[in-house]
Formats: C-alpha cells, sequence, structure tokens
C-alpha cells in the first residue's frame, strides 16, 4: 500500500481530517512547488511540512531561529514514531557528529537547524550530499525588515535558491501583514510562490482588555479561575517580571521570572520547569515565548500593552495551541502609551523605521481602545473580514453604554488652557478633583476656577474619560515636553460649545468583574464534575509518565486530547483510537496505561446500584464480564435487564474488545430462536415482538437480542 497524506495523518498524529487549507498546501509541498504559508499559531502549521516530509524519499530541512522550538518539535514527532534530529549550538560535538551521520546515511526524514549554522562551516556541502526534498522557513516574518521581529541572520536565506534550485521552499508565519508577505517572497527568491491565508480567527481564545490600575489585585482575581492551570504574565521590563513574580510567590503560586538578564543556564531551566508543569506561572519580557511549543498553556497576561499588533497575536496564540479554551487579558492604560513612544523616539531607528513603529502601535492603542467586537479588529489587521461579533470578547459580554460627556470634556478642556498646555494626566487630575497637594499648592493651580470642579468624579473615572478624549483626537499630547496636554481646533469648538462628544460610561472594576461572573454557571451538572475529576486524574498519570520519560507533558497528549479522553472514557484499543491526537505510535506507547487509569476511575468513584454517568456503565459491564459473571449475575449486580447487559456486551464487542457473545447462551435456546427468526424471515432491525410471540413468550428479549447478535442480525 503506497503511503498516503491520510494515512500519514492518522498514523502517525492521530488526526481524522486535516484542518483547512492544509491538505492544499501539503499538495502543493508534494507537487515541487514554492509555497507561503500564513496560518495563525497553533493553526496547524508544523503539518504542512511534516506530512510532506514522511510522504518524500528523502530529507525535510526545518529552519528555524528557535533552539528551544527545535527541541520541542523534535521530541513531538520522535513520540509519534517519526525520526527527526536537530542541529544546533546546545548539542555536543559528538552529538551533532552522530546526527550528521543520520542525515547522510538517510535515516532521518526531519532536521532540524538554525540559520546561522546552516550557512557555517560546511553545512551547506553536506546539505547537498543527503538528499535533501524540502526546505522549511519558520517563523519566515524573521527575513523581511518590515517584519516585527527581523533578524539580520536569515537575509542569508536568499542563498538556498542559488544553492538547491530544483529544492522546494515552504516560507510559514502566523503573524505578517501584506508588505511583510511581499518582503518574504522577494528575499527568498521565490516570487512565484503560492500563498495560502488560512483564516487567523482563534474562537477557542476569549479576548479582554481592563484598564491598567491595580494590575496585581487583578491579576490575583483572575488567577482565583485558573487555579492549576499554567499560564505566562509577559512584562515591559526586566524588573517588573521580577516584581510580580515575587508577589505571586508571596501568594503561594508556583511562579518564576523570566528575562535576558538572567543567565543562560538559568533562563533554560525555567523554561525547562514550566514545559514539564514543573512550574505554573512564567512572569516574563518578550525575550520568552518564541521557543515555546506547550500546547497546555491554558492563559497569558499582557501587563503593559506590547509594542503591534503582530507581537500581540503571536503571544496570545501561545495560549490554547491544543485548541481547548483559554483566557487572553491585556492590561491597559496611558502610561503605556507614553513608555512605548518613549522607547520610539529613543531608540537608533532610521526615521522611516521609526515611521513604522509609530503606526504600528497607534493600531495597537486602537485595538485596546475599541469599543466594538476586538476580535473583529484583530481580525481585520490580517486583512480578514468577518461578518459577525464573536460574542467571546468583553466588549461583545458587555455592550459598551455611550453618554454625552461634553460637559466633562470642557471641564477638563478648560484646566488644560488655563495652565496654559503645561501639564500632564497625573496634574490635570488633580487640579480637576481639587488635590491639595504640594505640586499643585507651588505652581498656584489652587487658584484656578477649574480648580475641584471635578470632584464629583473619582481619579480613575478622570483618568478613563480623559484617556477617550486624547484617543478621539478631542486634544493633543507632546510627547517632548514631558507630555502635556495642548489643546487643538476641535477642542476649541467643544469649549465653546460648537461641537459634542460622546464618551463610553466607565465601569468600576467591581461591577465589571461582577457581569463577567454572571455568564458563568454557580454549579456544574454532575456528569461535568465527573469528567473534570477524571481529566486531572488523566492529567497527573501524563506528568509521571513525561517525568519518568524527562519529556515535556504535552508531548504525551494535549490537554485537548485528555479533555476528549475524560469525556468520553474509551477502555479498548478502538475507542482509544478514535480520541483525536491519537494515532497508533502514542496508542503503543502511552494507550495501555490511560485506558487503565479510566477503569481505575470508573471502579473508585461509582457505587454499585447508583445511575453512572455515560460510559461508566460500560465499564462495569465489562469488569463483571471479564470477572467471569453470568448475564443473569451482571444484570443482578448492576441492577440492570438482562437485555441492557446484552446490549452493553454487544456494543462493546463491536468497539474492538475480546468478548466471546457464544458462550452467554445455551446450544438449545441458540438454535430455539435463530429457528424462530428464520422461519418468520426475520431482518435487522425489525420489532422484536412477533419473534417473542412466536417464542412463546417464553425467552425474554435479551436472550432473542444475544442470539441474534451472535448470528449478525442485529
Amino acid at each position: 500500500m503506497s503511503l498516503t497524506k491520510e494515512y500519514a495523518l492518522k498514523h502517525h498524529f492521530g488526526y481524522d481530517t486535516f484542518r483547512p487549507q492544509q491538505a492544499e498546501i501539503i499538495d502543493t509541498v508534494l507537487s515541487g512547488q514554492d509555497c507561503l504559508v500564513l496560518m495563525p499559531t497553533g493553526g496547524g502549521k508544523s503539518v504542512c511540512y511534516q506530512v510532506p516530509a514522511l510522504l518524500l524519499n528523502g530529507l525535510t530541512v526545518v529552519i528555524s531561529p528557535l533552539i528551544a522550538l527545535m527541541k520541542d518539535q523534535v521530541e513531538a514527532l520522535r513520540a509519534n514514531g517519526i525520526e527527526a534530529a536537530f542541529l544546533n549550538s546546545s548539542i555536543s560535538g559528538s552529538e551533532q557528529d552522530s546526527v550528521q551521520w543520520k542525515a547522510k546515511l538517510g535515516e532521518l526524514k526531519l532536521l532540524y537547524i538554525s540559520p546561522e549554522r546552516l550557512f557555517s562551516g560546511n553545512t551547506l556541502d553536506n546539505l547537498r550530499q543527503w538528499n535533501v526534498r524540502l526546505f522549511a522557513v519558520d517563523e519566515a516574518h524573521c527575513i523581511s525588515s518590515w517584519g516585527h521581529d527581523f533578524r539580520p541572520e536569515y537575509r542569508h536565506l536568499t542563498k538556498l535558491k542559488t544553492y538547491f534550485p530544483d529544492v522546494p521552499v515552504i516560507a510559514l508565519t502566523a503573524t505578517a501583514d501584506r508588505v511583510t508577505r511581499r518582503d518574504i517572497l522577494k528575499q527568498l527568491n521565490a516570487p512565484a510562490a503560492i500563498t495560502f491565508e488560512a483564516s487567523f480567527d482563534r474562537p477557542n481564545l476569549s479576548l479582554t482588555v481592563l484598564p491598567g490600575r491595580k494590575r496585581t489585585q487583578q491579576i490575583e482575581s483572575f488567577l482565583l479561575k485558573h487555579p492549576t492551570q499554567p499560564g505566562i504574565i509577559y512584562c515591559l521590563s526586566r524588573k517588573t517580571t521580577e516584581t510580580v513574580a515575587t508577589l505571586l510567590q508571596n501568594r503561594g503560586y508556583k511562579a518564576k521570572f523570566y528575562h535576558a538578564g538572567l543567565p543562560a543556564p538559568d533562563r533554560s531551566k525555567v523554561q525547562e520547569e514550566f514545559l514539564k508543569d514543573d512550574i505554573q506561572i512564567i512572569v516574563a519580557t518578550i525575550a520568552f515565548g518564541m521557543g515555546i511549543d506547550k500546547s497546555n498553556v491554558r492563559w497569558v497576561i499582557h501587563y503593559n500593552l506590547p509594542p503591534n499588533v503582530e507581537s500581540f497575536y503571536q503571544e496570545i496564540g501561545r495560549a490554547g495551541r491544543d485548541g481547548a479554551t483559554a483566557d487572553t487579558l491585556l492590561f491597559y492604560s496611558y502610561q503605556d502609551i507614553i513608555m512605548r513612544q518613549d522607547m520610539i523616539i529613543q531608540s537608533e531607528q532610521s526615521e522611516e523605521q521609526k515611521e513604522l513603529l509609530h503606526a504600528k502601535l497607534n493600531r495597537m492603542k486602537q485595538y485596546a481602545e475599541a469599543d466594538l467586537c476586538r476580535r473583529r479588529i484583530l481580525l481585520s489587521y490580517f486583512n480578514e473580514a468577518v461578518e459577525q461579533d464573536c460574542g467571546n470578547c468583553d466588549v461583545c459580554r458587555n455592550p459598551r453604554t455611550r453618554f454625552d460627556g461634553t460637559l466633562i470634556a470642557q471641564k477638563a478642556l478648560s484646566a488644560i488652557a488655563r495652565t496654559r498646555e503645561n501639564v500632564a494626566m497625573g496634574m490635570l487630575i488633580d487640579i480637576l478633583r481639587g488635590s491639595r497637594n504640594r505640586a499643585i499648592l507651588s505652581h498656584g493651580y489652587d487658584q484656578l476656577p477649574t480648580f475641584g470642579v471635578g470632584k464629583d468624579l473619582r481619579g480613575e473615572e478622570w483618568a478613563e474619560y480623559i484617556s477617550q478624549m486624547l484617543n478621539s483626537g478631542v486634544m493633543d499630547i507632546a510627547y517632548d515636553e514631558a507630555h502635556a496636554f495642548k489643546l487643538n481646533p476641535t477642542s476649541r469648538q467643544i469649549l465653546k460649545g460648537e461641537k459634542k462628544l460622546e464618551l463610553v460610561k466607565f465601569i468600576p472594576l467591581a461591577e465589571r468583574k461582577a457581569r463577567e461572573e454572571e455568564l458563568i454557571p454557580k454549579e456544574k451538572p454532575k456528569q461535568e464534575i465527573i469528567r473534570d475529576a477524571l481529566f486531572e486524574q488523566l492529567r497527573l498519570l501524563r506528568k509521571q509518565m513525561a517525568d519518568a520519560l524527562n519529556v515535556p507533558p504535552y508531548v504525551i497528549f494535549s490537554d485537548q486530547t485528555l479533555s476528549e479522553m475524560a469525556q468520553k472514557r474509551p477502555i479498548s484499543e478502538a475507542q482509544m483510537k478514535a480520541v483525536s491526537g491519537i494515532g497508533d505510535e502514542k496508542y503503543r506507547r502511552y494507550g495501555t496505561a490511560f485506558v487503565q487509569e479510566i477503569v481505575k476511575f470508573a471502579k473508585e468513584n461509582t457505587k454499585p446500584g447508583t445511575r453512572v454517568a455515560k460510559g461508566m456503565t460500560y465499564i462495569q459491564t465489562y469488569e463483571l464480564y471479564k470477572s467471569g459473571f453470568t448475564l443473569d449475575d451482571m444484570a443482578q449486580q448492576r441492577g440492570l435487564a438482562t437485555s441492557t447487559i446484552v446490549s452493553h456486551l454487544v456494543k462493546l464487542r463491536d468497539e474492538g474488545h475480546e468478548i466471546e457473545l457464544r458462550p452467554l447462551i445455551s446450544d438449545k435456546m441458540y438454535n430455539e430462536i435463530i429457528a424462530a427468526a428464520t422461519e418468520l424471515n426475520y431482518q435487522p432491525g425489525e420489532p422484536l415482538a412477533p419473534l417473542f410471540e412466536r417464542l412463546g413468550e417464553r425467552i425474554e428479549y435479551g436472550m432473542i437480542r444475544l442470539a441474534l447478535a451472535i448470528r449478525g442480525g442485529e
């Protein structure tokens, strides 16, 4: 039998069907054509080159800037029974020699390598002798100076087509606007490459933006809903990562910080602990994450505003890679914009690049300040039109209320005018609220007619409304004058009453939390509680096995696979392989242990004679059958009708369990039932009542069903 892409997907990866566009991309690669794949994080990019690698008669070389990601990908491939290796500085010279020998002898299907290693020494000459059939360029946006994470070493990839003109190239990225896409193909010398754009929608991710006030308090509240689930908190500065991590540690959380200032061995240790679920929370700068293939990250928090939509999208994409639900939270404040603007102004970038960075930051700012569906804004950035609101972002869950805020705006603008346009946010709020602090008194601002005119609003309300005014173009800000507010023509129109201004009503944090909590079911159904308990037991087994094998837990099974396992409770090979993510190799390695754990859970959590959750009842019947009980004994033990026990056994047999039905019925009774069925010309699916009557109502329905099942007639 010739190997097909469908067989490779099921056999090695455990999936029955391809995700949208994956099959077309694979066919394009197999036909020898270059292509560019734009697919969201967690969208299945790796399958687009891993499946062709299995079908091609030779080596696939995967170029990646991420050493940690190489290791994770190779471990996952090996767990699926695929020969793979990587070449980078993290392994010894002898290990590198071993990898190269395997490549030379044709023992590898995939080889991961960094661009630096690819173009150093005699690597290119070696590749010419290793029967390379495909190049996969991961994180392809790194090749473009217009991309959000440009890496100069990626520019050398322009040589690929010179050295290997007949080898197709598949470039893959999760984040690239149209300018970046064009540049990727130009730099790879692949202008005729076919571009595939998958949907960037990640409906499993909830999107929430909250005001950046009392952030640590809000984080603690957020974590109460995610007590044991792994997550990442991204911060702008190294100091903040250390502060937040320490605070969480003091609250009893398993949290550690990660930033570029840590020694490399310490960074590796923290990352390894997170991958293996030994710590729950990583508090990190953006130095952490690109090399993470951890599929069970259940939430991501941005403590500070990211510099652009691409970075934000890539970072939230590290949650829910397994397709299960995950939460994302972005804190946003006026101060974040100031910090980001300052960083751009003080950078050594060219003026052209600074202009680009300012524009990208402005789009991120628009997302954070939106009062319409956030997912639609996010997807529109990647040129994807969406017709309906998502229902899974904070704006959709809590539609904004607008009101006439002209008077509020006039008070603030008047105060700016009377201070000769010389105050920033904090001072302006103090003037409006009538604060008599030292700075106010020293400037004489307590003598202004506008002093205290806004004492009816709290400081956080004023901060919210002033930010809205700024973002609506009602006033300007001078970043080079200590961020002082300036009036503009619109300001003067509002001051004169010639123009009105609508503002979005401020919602206090407590009220917002209450609204969110109203959407959460107060009590879980019994079946859901059972499923969650089994999930935790399976998660513990996964962790124990992963520790014994020294691999991250998600390499064994993803959270999504465990969740489906806990829901369906498979107890046979056929049932287990029907679970998404379990192929032949995964079942061979781990399947039996998980089946045994499910059976054990059923025994421990189901009392005789009580109603059991769906799926558990079959386990109980199967256990009684294996213990040698008769049909009558099984029915008595379970408190069920014999016909129900028969239906259980037939279903179990059909699903691949080793069950012999024939010994459960005497020859005399079996022959009598089959003779009557033959006389009546009984056909599968017909009512059993006529057959029951023909037998003089002496033989119960359960035994009739059993005989027919043995014959294959039901």
